[in-house]
C-alpha cells in the first residue's frame, strides 16, 4: 500500500503530487529532467474531512522516500521503506508535523519552527515542515512565517494546511503553490471504512453519509456507537423547539452533548500523552507512582496545555454538531423544493418529513442562517452557551 492510498477521491491532487516529488527526485539527483514541478512551498486547502492534511503527510513521506524502484522509474511514496514509514508515523528526523492544541499559534512557536526550518536536512534530503493548522497563526506569527517562505532555506520545503485560500495571507497564499482538495464523495469514504476498517457496508455508508463527507467523523461514527447517540440527539433539536422553555432546555442538551463528545476525545488522548510523559521522567512504576523531585513543572505544563487543548476540541467538536444540524435543515429544503435521492440524514427521514411539512422553504433558509449566525458567533469566541441559545429561539422563529 503506498501513501497515496490514504488520500480518498483527489485523483488530480495525487497526480500534482507525484509529479512534484519525482521532480524533487531529479533536483536531488542532479539527473536533468523537468523540475519545475516542485516547489519550495505549497498550501493545502479544502474543507473539514477532505484530507488536506492526509495529502501533506504523505507528499512528506513520498520526498522522503527512499525504495529502490525509484532507480527503476517507480513511483514516489512507496510506503514501505524507511523513509515514507518514519514520515508517516512522526519519526523523521527531517519531517516535522505541527498541530496546534490550541486555538492560536503564536510568534514564539513560529520563530521555533523558522529555526528548524533553516538547519540542513540530517538524511541528505528534505527538511519539510507539515503546519496543519495554518489559518490559526496570528497576524504577527503570519509575518513571522512570510519571511521564512520568502527567504527559503535550501532543500527546505514548507506544507501548509487550511480550510480555504482566504485563510493564509495574501502574501503568503502568492509565494505557495495551490492544492484545492474537495469534499470525498460518499461512496468512495464508505469503500474506505469498508476496506480499512472491515466495518460492515450498510454502517459504513450511514456513516459516510452522515458524516457528509468528512472522512475522520465517518470513521468515528462507523466504530463508536456513543457517538452515533449524540448525533441523534443533536439532530433531535428541530423537533424541541416548541417554546421558549424548550428552546432554552435544547441549547443545554446540544452543548452537553458536544461536551460529552469533546470529553471522550480528550479523555483518549489526555491518558496515553500523561502516561508516556510520566514514564518519560522516570515515574516510579504502577498507576500513581511517585514522580521523581523537579518534574512537578514538567507535569503543570502538560496540564495545562491539556486543558487548552480542551478547549479548542470542545469548539471543534460543536461546531460539527452545527454542521450536522445545518445539514438536517437542508434535507428539509430538498424535500421542500422536490428534490430526490438521498439525504444526508437519510436515516432521520421521517422527522425531516416532518418539518418540511410543517414549515415553508422561506423559513428553512432563516433556520439555516441561524446556524450560520451561530457558527460566527462561535468563532468570535462569544460564550457557547448563549450563541447556542439564540440560535434555538431563532429556529422557533424560523
Amino acid at each position: 500500500m503506498s501513501v497515496w492510498d490514504d488520500i480518498v477521491g483527489q485523483d488530480a491532487v495525487v497526480e500534482q503530487l507525484v509529479t512534484a516529488a519525482r521532480a524533487a527526485r531529479a533536483v536531488l539527483t542532479g539527473e536533468g529532467g523537468d523540475t519545475s514541478g516542485m516547489t519550495h512551498a505549497w498550501l493545502f486547502t479544502g474543507p473539514p474531512g477532505s484530507g488536506r492534511s492526509t495529502a501533506a503527510r504523505a507528499f512528506a513521506a513520498a520526498l522522503q522516500c527512499t525504495s529502490p524502484d525509484l532507480e527503476l522509474g517507480g513511483v514516489p511514496g512507496c510506503g514501505f521503506c524507511e523513509g515514507c514509514h518514519t514520515a508517516l508515523i512522526g519519526s523523521h528526523a527531517d519531517v516535522e508535523m505541527v498541530r496546534t492544541d490550541v486555538l492560536s499559534i503564536g510568534v514564539k512557536e513560529t520563530r521555533e519552527l523558522v529555526r528548524s526550518a533553516s538547519m540542513s536536512p540530517a538524511g541528505g534530503r528534505w527538511q519539510i515542515i507539515v503546519l496543519e493548522d495554518s489559518d490559526r497563526l496570528t497576524e504577527g506569527a503570519a509575518n513571522v512565517l512570510l519571511k521564512a517562505i520568502e527567504e527559503p532555506a535550501p532543500r527546505t520545503v514548507w506544507l501548509l494546511c487550511a480550510p480555504s485560500v482566504e485563510d493564509a495571507l495574501p502574501t503568503i497564499r502568492s509565494r505557495c503553490r495551490l492544492l484545492v482538495l474537495r469534499t470525498p464523495p460518499v461512496p468512495a469514504v464508505a469503500d474506505v471504512l469498508v476496506r480499512r476498517d472491515g466495518i460492515e457496508p450498510e454502517l459504513a455508508m450511514f456513516a459516510a453519509r452522515a458524516a457528509q463527507g468528512h472522512i475522520g467523523r465517518a470513521r468515528r461514527l462507523a466504530t463508536d456507537p456513543a457517538a452515533r447517540e449524540r448525533r441523534a440527539e443533536v439532530l433531535a433539536l428541530p423537533m424541541r423547539v416548541a417554546d421558549l422553555g424548550a428552546c432554552l432546555a435544547g441549547a443545554q442538551k446540544l452543548i452537553d452533548a458536544a461536551t460529552a463528545d469533546a470529553k471522550q476525545v480528550a479523555e483518549e488522548v489526555d491518558t496515553k500523552e500523561t502516561e508516556e510523559m510520566r514514564a518519560a521522567l522516570g515515574a516510579a512504576a504502577g498507576i500513581g507512582g511517585r514522580m521523581p523531585r523537579g518534574t512537578a513543572g514538567a507535569m503543570k505544563e502538560l496540564e495545562d496545555r491539556q486543558k487548552r487543548r480542551a478547549t479548542r476540541t470542545q469548539r471543534d467538536t460543536l461546531d460539527r454538531a452545527l454542521i450536522d444540524l445545518s445539514a438536517f435543515y437542508r434535507d428539509v429544503l430538498a424535500l421542500q423544493f422536490g428534490a430526490g435521492g438521498e439525504l444526508n440524514c437519510e436515516d432521520l427521514r421521517p422527522a425531516v418529513q416532518r418539518v418540511a411539512g410543517e414549515s415553508t422553504p422561506e423559513s428553512t433558509l432563516r433556520r439555516i442562517e441561524a446556524v450560520l449566525a451561530c457558527r460566527r458567533a462561535l468563532e468570535r469566541n462569544v460564550t457557547p452557551l448563549l450563541a447556542v441559545e439564540a440560535m434555538t429561539v431563532a429556529l422557533r422563529a424560523g
